[in-house]
């Protein structure tokens, strides 16, 4: 049995069949999902999914890349949104520099914001971080130092002294199907000397499709292609990876196995 940590129920792609979605990754095994949002507007729409849905789970938060459209949202709207018991977690947040579509300040002030709820109630921190390595750990360890808090690294890609840093600060790392792709070699060294307790798996569907489904839109089921890979990178079985990575889903996200 697998958990997809991270998919976006409501994004175009998956919204419109989200019932048969739902219904072809339970086939394909996958008893749990936490539906991502990225945007204020998205909140309530991903929280009712989840509310509707008694396997689903949702986060609240604001992706770097919405961050010039959220650049007053105060600690005091996401402790709010945290309140629904199906809300599990926080985010996602961090830093892109990459396609830099929000001003950089503004997306580490915002980042900062997300921490401090996270710190108050205790909910896992999302993380995306793109082409921003040293600002982002700079932040998490500026802020570790403050307070500690729970927190993953999602759909990892980053370099292998990255991933020792942010292990070594006691975050979990999340694996998306871009470890089955052929130029992804370097992540696929590091992918398997994660701690296995610190190892989840997703699918940031509806992107990022795994090996065999490259080029389709990507849906929760496809969590078991990737489970599968990844298992073989760190030989061990599939049902143990499963096994593992479940385990480290509910002891991060504690509030979904309350």
């Amino acid at each position: 049995m697998l958990i997809d940590s991270h998919c976006h129920l409501e994004y175009e792609g998956l919204v419109e069949d989200q019932t048969g979605v739902l219904d072809r990754a339970r086939a394909a095994g996958i008893r749990g999902f936490l539906n991502i949002s990225t945007r204020r507007s998205e909140w309530e729409r991903v929280v009712a999914t989840a509310a509707r849905e008694p396997d689903v789970w949702a986060s609240v938060g604001i992706h770097p890349h919405e961050a010039d459209q959220h650049a007053d949202l105060g600690e005091a709207a996401l402790l709010e949104a945290t309140r629904h018991p199906k809300v599990i977690g926080i985010g996602e947040t961090g830093l892109d520099y990459y396609y830099d579509k929000s001003d950089r300040e503004v997306q580490q002030a915002l980042f900062r914001t997300h921490i401090t709820v996270a710190r108050e109630t205790g909910l896992p921190l999302i993380i995306h971080t793109r082409d921003a390595e040293a600002d982002t750990f700079h932040i998490l360890e500026d802020e570790m130092g403050k307070g500690a808090f729970p927190a993953l690294i999602h759909c990892f890609t980053a370099s292998a002294d990255f991933g020792r840093k942010v292990l070594d600060l006691g975050l979990t790392i999340s694996i998306s199907g871009i470890v089955t792709f052929k130029n992804a070699k370097d992540l696929q060294e590091v992918v398997a000397t994660i701690p296995e307790d610190r190892l989840l798996v997703e699918t940031d569907s509806p992107f990022l499709a795994p090996v065999p489904h490259r080029g389709r839109r990507c849906e929760p089921a496809f969590t078991a292609d990737t489970a599968r890979f990844v298992a073989d990178l760190r030989g061990v079985s599939v049902e143990e990876l499963g096994e593992a990575t479940t385990h480290n889903f509910f002891s991060l996200f504690t509030k979904a196995a309350a």
